[in-house]
């Protein structure tokens, strides 16, 4: 057996293994690692901050965009596990929703929702976790730049309003910065996983407005918070912390339009 073969027959074994029948365990031992990464950088992330500040958050956005993936495969898969079964979901499966139908238009083919299928819910995707540790990475220093801009031009320190300042980076980062990165999260998604310029005009059609809608009801005031109380140097980490279910969101969003 060459090493391919044994790994491939590993990670099959592992994919099919569920904990209590409900969670699946490889896409458990995954976001048990990175709560372990959460941990190393959390310990150190001043000393890390003041050495690399960009470098730091650059690594920080990338383990909790990967923690957000792991958290939506893994709705994903327990809903398809539930859906699967025998009978089909029952009042335990509290977690077995339909998260593909997010904005009511994208629907599961009829062929995956059949509740007696031998099928298994879908492996855990590497390679999806990867493009969203990327993204992460990527942005973070677009974001670095984007609120020191905020912070140097409207101070919310010493003399100045603080609350009234605060107000206007909100409004600053919905209306310009927030629609570009949703934007950009999109096509980097989309391009990524091979998709053309049709592809990502059609992701624009089927759920840019929808999710644009949806952050519009969730971040101002998050984005209040943060610019009023966080220290500049935790404002990026705070907003990735608390994106973690709103990136697990546009992740069922994504692998819903690809659906």
């Amino acid at each position: 057996m060459t090493f391919t073969d044994f790994r491939r027959r590993s990670m099959r074994q592992l994919n099919s293994k569920f904990i209590y029948g409900k969670y699946p365990l490889l896409h458990t031992i995954v976001f048990l690692v990175e709560l372990l990464m959460i941990s190393i950088l959390t310990r150190k992330f001043n000393s890390y901050y003041a050495a690399r500040p960009v470098l730091t958050t650059m690594i920080t956005n990338a383990v909790l965009g990967g923690v957000a993936d792991t958290v939506a495969q893994s709705l994903t898969s327990i809903r398809q596990r539930a859906v699967r079964k025998s009978g089909g979901p029952d009042k335990d499966d509290f977690f077995a929703i339909e998260i593909h139908e997010l904005d009511r238009k994208i629907h599961l083919p009829d062929e995956e929702l059949i509740p007696d299928s031998k099928l298994l819910p879908p492996p855990f995707d590497f390679e999806r976790l990867i493009r969203f540790m990327a993204y992460g990475f990527i942005m973070a220093p677009i974001q670095h730049k984007w609120f020191g801009f905020l912070s140097r031009t409207f101070p919310v320190g010493g003399k100045s309003n603080g609350t009234v300042n605060a107000l206007k980076r909100v409004a600053f980062d919905q209306l310009l910065f927030a629609p570009v990165g949703l934007g950009a999260f999109f096509t980097f998604m989309t391009v990524a996983e091979g998709g053309g310029r049709r592809a990502v005009l059609k992701k624009f059609q089927d759920v840019y407005v929808p999710a644009l809608k949806a952050n519009y009801i969730v971040w101002p005031a998050v984005q209040v918070l943060n610019f009023r109380v966080m220290p500049i140097q935790f404002q990026i980490p705070f907003v990735s912390t608390v994106g973690i279910a709103w990136t697990a969101y546009l992740s069922l969003t994504n692998s819903a339009d690809e659906a």
